[in-house]
């Protein structure tokens, strides 16, 4: 990566990311650890170890396991979260602390704070359904952790690090305000591993969805929409890619998955490896992903995108940041299945336009959504910060 390597007499700035589980940020933020590492940091990832801890040695990271229920809100578990998390920042002694995640940012920010680190990058990658719903649950939820990442979390030496324009808005802050905000392209995607391929010929219109098995993710919408478009003489059948997150309160579960599996036209796929999914896109001819919100900017997408799928999702922040409609893919409201089967029936009675929504997701891709561009971001942030 050219133009971020630090001078070799300098001593090297310690990074440390703080994130709840080892194979999110496998998933999603490697591309951002390669680029600090290359750019001259010692970069240390604490994280609950299960079955990725290989991978993040492996990139030249070290491993700080971090032990951390995060479906808990016991106040004794959170508090005792705390406690070990902030020893093991002032033991570490980090230059930057990288919180990603609402969770890592509500107990590690204070952490960060206790231990004294002051430059803190606050890296939202989405707020949940809190930030989409508009309950008075959700509305009271999010005033709750805007006031609470304001006074504690942030700082005069806090940067924040947004994945689309609304999620700043939601904290208060200016999304133009480039001293405090930086927004980037999500995790970024490496085009040369996906990569365009032809779309299957002939036979029905296949469609993708690969997610987590959420209910915040929409695979309930995403199955009643296929039966609502066969119904009306569609040819096109779903496949769902992902597993149950028994962690998540809003976790599908496998008997609803195995019971949509057993309906005309759809099919359970079950968990997938990330080396799977170049190959998934190029046996189907258009990515699903009929999200409610809370999104920061879906990895899914990306990739499905670099692979020249055309998009069916959302009109929710971090969707419509990618996917413009009628350009990259098509936009239906959240939750309406009615208009989502209306996306279906149109992408399968014209081959064509799905085709030059798939061309035009893998240009969007390229400008600005790559994984060196986020790295160069991410890096030319943690570098105006070591500056003040």
């Amino acid at each position: 990566m050219t133009g971020t390597t630090v001078d070799s007499r300098s001593p090297r700035r310690k990074l440390l990311f703080i994130v709840t589980e080892d194979w999110f940020f496998c998933s999603h933020f490697q591309p951002m650890a390669r680029a600090a590492l290359a750019a001259g940091f010692d970069v240390a990832v604490a994280t609950r170890v299960r079955d990725h801890g290989g991978v993040i040695e492996a990139l030249g990271c070290r491993l700080l396991p971090l032990e951390a229920d995060r479906k808990s809100l016991d106040p004794l578990k959170v508090a005792r979260a705390l406690t070990g998390l902030r020893k093991l920042i002032a033991a570490e002694r980090p230059d930057i602390v990288h919180l990603i995640a609402l969770r890592s940012i509500i107990v590690g920010g204070l952490a960060a704070r206790l231990a004294g680190v002051s430059r803190r990058v606050v890296a939202l990658t989405g707020m949940g359904l809190i930030g989409a719903a508009q309950t008075m649950r959700a509305r009271a939820a999010r005033a709750a952790v805007r006031l609470y990442i304001r006074t504690v979390v942030d700082g005069r030496g806090a940067r924040f690090l947004f994945e689309n324009r609304v999620d700043p808005r939601l904290l208060g802050l200016d999304p133009d305000d480039r001293a405090k905000v930086s927004i980037v392209g999500g995790a970024g995607v490496d085009p040369d591993v996906f990569r365009p391929s032809p779309s299957p010929d002939g036979g029905p219109l296949k469609l993708a969805m690969i997610a987590r098995m959420l209910w915040s993710k929409g695979p309930d919408t995403a199955v009643e929409a296929l039966r609502l478009a066969r119904a009306a003489g569609a040819d096109a059948e779903l496949s769902l890619y992902g597993a149950p997150d028994p962690l998540n309160p809003r976790s599908v579960s496998e008997e609803t998955l195995k019971d949509w599996a057993a309906e005309p036209g759809v099919r359970w796929q079950g968990r997938t490896a990330q080396s799977d999914v170049p190959a998934i896109w190029a046996a189907h001819h258009a990515a699903l992903l009929p999200s409610r919100g809370g999104e920061g900017l879906p990895r899914t997408l990306l990739e499905a995108a670099a692979c020249g799928r055309a998009i069916l999702t959302t009109d929710v922040p971090g969707c419509r940041d990618l996917v413009r409609d009628g350009i990259e893919g098509l936009l239906t409201a959240p939750g309406d299945a009615a208009a989502l089967a209306g996306s279906i029936m149109r992408l399968a009675s014209d081959r064509q336009a799905a085709r030059s929504m798939g061309d035009a997701a893998r240009a969007r891709v390229l400008d600005g959504y790559t994984e060196d561009a986020v790295g160069e971001a991410v890096v030319a942030l943690y570098r105006a910060m070591l500056a003040t």
